[in-house]
């Protein structure tokens, strides 16, 4: 064709493609392919939501032969008749059959045998409906012969199963007297178990176990063992309930076991746990029972302190205090240092095996700060005595050798020392008079001994008096094994 016989406006066939855009194509294509595939998928869900497929399985699985017969009629009545014959009341319903149809007809008793009677009419082969007019009889006197004849039966077999039940329920008394004998045995169980806790909770485990395998003896002479599955999986189910219920009560419990297996501490042990300090008084099965120094109870849950940092003062014999002493910029520090070790190696109490220490700790703004540190033995003197001691020694000692401890001054008042005595004076007057009879004997005595280091016992005797020593009710033991 030459270009002058095209027609106007005609666009050759090899620009479509450029025009139409090839992104315009592939969709196309796509779409197509996507027509192709789902049409019969389209049609399935048609069928799914108008039915159709339902009524043809439906029509498929309740074909109705087509060769019934008078013969096969009569051997669907034959067969329902020796089943109903056979089975108490249902020996005076009347069966009628007619083209594969059952008709039932006459009195029951209830009905559940009513439900009876249909369930086996539906199952012979060759029935294709049952219809029913049986009527249940509601009049009394049948109910009351009906009942007093199970109540009779269930008689019946109770007194033939009574000597194997009274065998069972002897069985299971035996096992649970046996364990009950056995953890009544505590000193079996102190052998095993110092602690008297965990004795007492291994003879409870025994007697546990005694009677779970008399249950199981006991069901198993009755036949009876699924009832034990069912048995275990409420009370697994229940404990799992109760557990979460009482969760904290639980953690304690396992807490004081743990505890009580090592010891973390003993009786009258100072100890610091989780910023509580106290001597010990004793630990339960649920708390852990200290005695703070101003005398108060303090009650800490088990599961607490198992899972706190426990510091124990004393663990340990020797133990080491120390203090600060500020001296002025312009003394000699290591004069300074050399009194105040000299010093605390004359006080009574501190060792001289670890040997004391002063260091400098740090400079302030008006004054150097000596620390000094120094060692005692627990057991042979008291902590806070041997320390105010010594604080008062190094302070006589820098003040004998002229060390200046300066001190910040932040206001200066002037007054007249002598009013200011004759005040004081008058006011002493009035608290001997006046005040309670402690307070009238600390002014009475009016200064305190020095060089007292003895031992002080005020906190442990109290911690006796609690009754610490109780083996009924304290998880400590000093046979258990301790924590190192």
């Amino acid at each position: 064709m030459h270009k002058r016989d095209v027609p106007h406006g005609w666009i050759p066939r090899e620009q479509w493609i450029p025009m139409i855009g090839y992104r315009s194509l592939v969709v196309g294509l796509i779409s197509g392919w996507l027509l192709i595939v789902a049409s019969p998928r389209a049609d399935e869900l048609t069928d799914l939501l108008t039915g159709k497929k339902e009524e043809a399985a439906t029509s498929s699985e309740q074909v109705i032969s087509a060769g019934t017969s008078e013969k096969d009629d009569a051997r669907i009545r034959k067969r329902l008749q020796a089943i109903y014959a056979e089975i108490q009341g249902l020996k005076s319903l009347s069966v009628r059959v007619s083209g594969g149809i059952v008709f039932l007809s006459g009195e029951v008793e209830s009905a559940a045998t009513e439900t009876m009677a249909l369930a086996f009419a539906r199952k012979v082969e060759g029935v294709v409906k049952v219809e029913s007019t049986i009527s249940v009889n509601r009049e009394l006197q049948p109910r009351l012969r009906a009942m007093w004849a199970k109540l009779v039966k269930l008689a019946q077999q109770v007194l033939v199963g009574l000597p194997l039940f009274l065998l069972a329920l002897g069985v299971l008394a035996l096992f649970w007297i046996t364990g009950r004998w056995l953890a009544a045995r505590q000193g079996v169980f102190r052998r095993i178990a110092p602690n008297h806790f965990i004795a007492h909770l291994l003879g409870q485990l025994t007697h546990l176990s005694f009677v779970i395998a008399g249950l199981v003896m006991a069901l198993s002479l009755l036949d009876a063992t699924a009832l034990l599955s069912t048995i275990l999986g409420a009370a697994g189910i229940i404990g799992l309930a109760v557990g979460f219920a009482v969760r904290d009560t639980v953690e304690n419990y396992i807490a004081s076991i743990l505890l009580s297996l090592r010891n973390p501490f003993q009786v009258s042990d100072f100890v610091d746990v989780g910023g509580h300090q106290g001597n010990v008084v004793k630990l339960t099965s649920r708390a852990t029972i200290l005695l703070s120094p101003d005398g108060n109870h303090i009650r800490i849950p088990n599961a607490t302190v198992f899972k706190a940092v426990i510091v124990n003062y004393t663990r340990n014999p020797e133990r080491r205090f120390e203090f600060d002493v500020g001296v002025d910029t312009d003394q000699d520090l290591p004069m300074a240092q050399s009194l105040a070790l000299r010093t605390l190696l004359a006080v009574t109490g501190v060792l001289h095996d670890p040997k004391p220490l002063v260091v400098v700790q740090s400079l302030g703004d008006s004054n150097v700060i000596l620390r000094c540190y120094a060692w005692i033995d627990q057991m042979q003197v008291d902590f806070l005595k041997v320390r105010s001691e010594a604080i008062r020694a190094v302070k006589s000692a820098f003040d004998g050798a002229g060390v200046v401890m300066p001190e910040p001054i932040y206001k200066v008042r002037l007054f007249d020392a002598g009013s200011v005595a004759a005040a004081s004076a008058e006011r002493e007057d009035r608290v001997r008079a006046k005040g309670p009879p402690e307070v009238r004997r600390a002014a009475a005595v009016g200064s305190i001994a020095t060089g007292d280091v003895s031992v002080d016992r005020t906190i442990e005797e109290k911690v006796e008096a609690s009754g610490a020593d109780d083996d009924t009710d304290n998880l400590l033991s000093p046979d258990a094994a301790r924590e190192v």
